[in-house]
């Protein structure tokens, strides 16, 4: 599953890329298309958390929750500025899941 987590997060990345060129491009179906498979992978974590593992589980499910909220208005609004938010969340939490996984190896 580590290596799973690891290619969600990248395709955010990718997907928040695309939707922020959309965007920019002006394309609305486009534009839907990337901010909803970034909604569906943060859907995915926010679903694969196991809470039994203590606090980091409930500040995941905060954080992810925060990030289909953002994704959702830079659809209504289409803003850039709110995919970059996702995407920066996203790349944090990219690299703290390499260095802990790399820890453990």
């Amino acid at each position: 599953p580590e290596k799973l987590i690891e290619m969600l997060y990248e395709g955010v990345l990718r997907f928040g890329a695309q939707a922020k060129k959309a965007i920019e491009e002006e394309n609305i179906e486009r534009k839907t298309y990337w901010i909803n498979r970034c909604t569906a992978i943060f859907a995915e974590l926010l679903n694969s958390l196991n809470y039994s593992g203590g606090d980091v589980a409930h500040y995941l499910s905060g954080l992810y929750t925060r990030q289909l909220q953002l994704l959702a208005l830079a659809n209504m609004e289409n803003s850039t500025e709110k995919i970059e938010e996702v995407m920066g969340v996203t790349k944090g939490l990219l690299e703290a899941w390499r260095e802990t996984t790399r820890e453990e190896y």
